[in-house]
């Protein structure tokens, strides 16, 4: 999802190249004070994200390290 605000000039008195300069110095101003982004928590362990599913009754979305959950049917 996209937040930043679409920036428009509404001024009938500048012309296309003053509008474009404030547009840009406007974006570039918005990338420079634009919050850091979060950093990534650390990876999960495979036992606990296995028991996660297993808690859950959700099969993971690929494929099981442990081999196929229902051999038995």
């Amino acid at each position: 999802m996209n937040r930043r605000p679409k920036l428009e000039i509404v001024a009938p008195a500048a012309s296309p190249e003053e509008a474009a300069a404030v547009v840009a110095a406007l974006e570039r101003f918005m990338r420079d004070h634009a919050p850091a982004p979060a950093a990534a928590g650390p990876a999960r362990n495979p036992w606990q994200r296995a028991a996660l599913y297993e808690a859950v009754g959700r099969e993971p979305s690929g494929p099981s390290p442990w081999g196929d959950p229902h051999p038995w049917g």
